[in-house]
């Protein structure tokens, strides 16, 4: 039996096969692509190679299928190790279209996935807005009702891939009521009229932008799972999504350890390798142990979600699991690279090299899909709710993966 704290010999082999293919085809992609910009051909290679059929295992328009959250895990964890723009583009393929698959018509599968898992198609998660990014249930994008349907007006902002994507998963509020009550998921085409936005010059040169909608109108038919349960929908995609932000944390804070280790081994000063001083060599030590940590608790975070703790309503712990795997990693990954810059020294802010990249690229995880605060804050409440962590011997501590599935609707 596999527990969540080991992985087997077929995973490992499946790890070191997709390092060696990120390195191999996806890398070289990567470094042609304008910063800032979809990278088309590379999400086309995703397609193509079949790691976006892992993200979104489409079975057809009635049954969408069921994605591993192990795997997914293990996807980011390893791209992000040698191509952190490819896992970005993997991982946000997933993301904006999850909803479809987990809640769309069979209609809405047949149009679109498709398209997404063979990297035809760009899709993205329009949920944050200028007032509404870490607090999401207070989102002001309107949805009018008119005769045929609604019209969405207002805006949306720091949105990955927009203004480019194809299709927007993009959340609007249908109802008076306040917070999350009266929020519904609608599916909405790249090209609909009315809609409009502009790229956002951020740290990391991911794509990100601004959405606009004027008057943009949607039908009944454009509607991702039920009126009025959309926030719903986004919270149960972040559970699944939450512990594998913490895997691509995991893998930039193994790629930044390798390069210390490598840096301490080779490089001499005060008479040795810097691996025997022994402020490096603690340093060192500290920043395994804490990635290791962090590697574990995702992995427990995604087993606990395949063996069926999921469930609608949080039950089993998901939503405090996947918001511990969140902080913790994102967390460590942060510590982790500015340790191996310091060990480093002034190289390593050299424009190029890797852990100048990867010190751009580590911030942004601790922002969004919820904040470290935010994290903790539904980590406190899911104590409280729960009556506590999970103790020993208690049915949810350790999750078999093998053991039968309960059925999340």
């Amino acid at each position: 039996m596999t527990t969540p704290f080991t992985l087997d010999g077929e995973q490992r082999k499946w790890c070191a096969e997709l390092r060696a293919l990120a390195a191999r085809e996806l890398r070289p992609l990567a470094r042609e692509g304008a910063p800032g910009r979809v990278d088309r051909p590379l999400v086309q290679a995703l397609g193509e190679l079949g790691l976006l059929a892992r993200v979104l295992p489409y079975q057809g328009p009635e049954d969408g299928g069921r994605v591993r959250a192990l795997d997914l895990c293990l996807l980011r964890e390893s791209l992000a190790q040698e191509c952190t723009e490819a896992e970005t583009a993997l991982a946000l393929q997933g993301l904006g279209a999850y909803p479809v698959l987990r809640y769309g018509t069979g209609p809405q599968r047949a149009r679109w996935l498709p398209e997404v898992v063979a990297g035809r198609a760009v899709a993205a998660f329009a949920l944050s807005e200028p007032g509404a990014g870490s607090d999401a249930a207070a989102l002001e994008l309107r949805a009018e009702r008119t005769t045929g349907g609604w019209r969405l007006t207002g805006e949306k902002c720091w949105i990955s891939n927009a203004p480019e994507a194809d299709l927007y998963t993009v959340f609007a509020r249908t109802g008076p009521a306040p917070g999350a009550a009266g929020v519904t998921a609608f599916l909405v085409p790249g090209d609909s009229p009315g809609l409009g936005g502009r790229p956002l010059d951020m740290l990391a040169p991911h794509p990100v932008g601004t959405l606009t909608f004027d008057a943009v109108p949607v039908g009944p038919g454009d509607v991702i799972g039920e009126v009025g349960a959309g926030f719903r929908v986004a919270m149960r995609t972040l559970d699944l999504f939450r512990p594998s932000v913490g895997a691509f944390a995991v893998g930039m804070a193994r790629a930044a350890l390798d390069a210390a280790l490598t840096h301490a081994g080779e490089r001499r000063a005060f008479g040795g390798p810097l691996k025997d001083l022994q402020a490096v060599s603690h340093q060192l030590a500290e920043m395994a142990t804490r990635t290791e940590a962090a590697a574990l608790l995702v992995y427990a975070a995604a087993a606990a979600y395949d063996a069926g703790e999921a469930g609608e309503a949080g039950e089993g712990g998901i939503a405090r699991r996947s918001a511990m795997a969140k902080l913790f990693a994102t967390e460590t990954a942060h510590y982790v690279v500015d340790a191996a810059v310091q060990i480093h020294g002034a190289r390593a802010l050299e424009r190029g090299h890797l852990l100048e990249h990867l010190y751009r690229e580590v911030r942004a995880p601790r922002v969004y899909e919820g904040a470290t605060e935010v994290q903790r804050t539904i980590i406190a409440k899911e104590l409280y709710r729960t009556g506590g962590p999970p103790r020993t011997g208690e049915p949810h501590s350790v999750p078999d993966p093998s053991a039968p599935r309960s059925p999340r609707s």
